[in-house]
């Protein structure tokens, strides 16, 4: 082993140790400072958009580390943005304190908001999404700048309780005011649950586009006995809606699979079996690749109803466009992180749904999620491994190490 390596162990020996004396929980003094801190923030009721006190948590730990603070509220939601340095580069920790609601109360092991250990899982709503990632993220700052107190280049926090709801007034408010304040990160890592059987076996490099359509046909309601004095809505859609699902709208390509065209909701009716209806509305959705725009999207939807004469009106709802961060350093070095700590090959993945990475990444960031394992994510019981959260912790630090030191 060479001094320079002697000499890091030391260092980080050191921070943790410091660390876990200054915030140890007596009540759990069997737990590591990150498993403690998750344990508080899922105590929090933080049903979005409401924060229930995770953020002042956050904050007061962020601050006894040495960051400053500056608050941003919008609306009902609570945000903030947390720095510590002055000069050079920023890595930026981007992650959300609201959870989706808890469904059936009595399905659970125990009450949601009171974290439970069983085996290596600890249960409790907003394990794995996302408060779990906080805690790992919050205790991995705070052993970095212990070791590291005059460290290159700055980190940060933006924090936001609207990520699960409708996302109108978190990440995409304190966007807006870092770029006016020309503070937009070099690098963010948000802390979506990534990780599908072990932490870091995988992360997300980037993220299909989210396009959703309501589709209104209109037609004339009339006696399913005399179908020649009415027009059936649900009879002249469907040929239409055959073809936007046999349509190949894209192949995908390297990093993204092909363009997905689902429809999610078919209303129409009266209730009864002898009217016909006189509209019927469709609700769809296209989570769409690198390979096509938005604007193709529409233009070749509208043909398509074009083409079987509808009497349709169609409204558009943009959700996130596509985003990619497919190599430089942030990839790199997290690649690099997760062998060393954990010991894994990780794989790249754009697969699933949005996150608030869609925000970020335009502004010319480089994005990638890693997170807690996402096997019961937004499910009854939700759980993640206590090893996989300490581990993500000392993930989290080597990519400060990395980009940073």
């Amino acid at each position: 082993m060479s001094n320079q390596s002697f000499s890091y162990r030391i260092k980080r020996s050191f921070a943790f140790f410091k660390l876990k004396a200054k915030y140890m929980d007596t009540a759990l003094p069997e737990l590591s400072t990150t498993l403690q801190l998750a344990y508080e923030l899922i105590k929090c009721e933080s049903i979005t958009p409401n924060d229930a006190g995770c953020q002042d948590l956050m904050i007061g730990r962020l601050k006894s580390a040495g960051f400053s603070i500056q608050n941003l509220p919008s609306g009902d939601v609570k945000n903030f943005w947390a720095v510590h340095g002055t000069t050079g580069p920023t890595f930026c920790f981007a992650g959300h304190t609201d959870v989706v609601p808890i469904g059936d109360v009595k399905s659970w092991v125990r009450p949601p908001f009171e974290p439970l250990i069983e085996g290596d899982l600890l249960y409790g709503r907003g394990t794995a999404d996302m408060k779990g990632s906080l805690a790992a993220m919050v205790t991995a700052a705070e052993r970095f700048v212990l070791t590291y107190p005059d460290h290159p280049g700055k980190i940060a926090f933006l924090i936001t309780s609207d990520e699960e709801g409708p996302a109108t007034d978190g990440t995409i408010k304190v966007i807006e005011w870092l770029q006016q304040s020309n503070q937009i990160p070099e690098w963010c890592l948000v802390g979506e649950p990534s990780s599908t059987k072990i932490v870091g076996d995988v992360i997300k490099n980037g993220r299909r586009g989210s396009l959703g359509a309501e589709l209104t046909v209109k037609g004339i309601q009339g006696h399913v006995a005399y179908p020649q004095l009415a027009d059936n809505p649900i009879h002249n859609i469907s040929p239409a809606l055959s073809d936007l699902v046999a349509e190949c709208w894209d192949k995908g390509n390297e990093f993204f699979p092909a363009t997905s065209f689902q429809i999610s909701n078919i209303q129409s009716g009266t209730g009864a079996t002898n009217v016909i209806p006189e509209k019927a509305k469709v609700l769809f959705n296209f989570r769409y690749s690198t390979e096509i725009t938005e604007k193709e999207i529409k233009a070749r939807t509208e043909e398509i109803l074009d083409k079987h004469n509808l009497n349709y009106k169609i409204s558009w709802v943009l959700s996130g466009k596509p985003f990619l961060t497919s190599k430089g350093s942030l990839v790199e070095s997290t690649v690099e992180s997760i062998l060393e700590v954990a010991g894994i090959k990780t794989q790249l993945s754009t697969a699933g749904g949005t996150s608030d990475g869609r925000f970020i990444a335009p502004h010319g960031s480089q994005v990638i999620e890693l997170g807690p394992i996402n096997a019961t994510i937004h499910q009854l019981n939700e759980c993640t491994s206590v090893k996989g959260l300490d581990c993500l912790s000392e993930i989290y630090q080597r990519i400060l190490e990395k980009l940073l030191v």
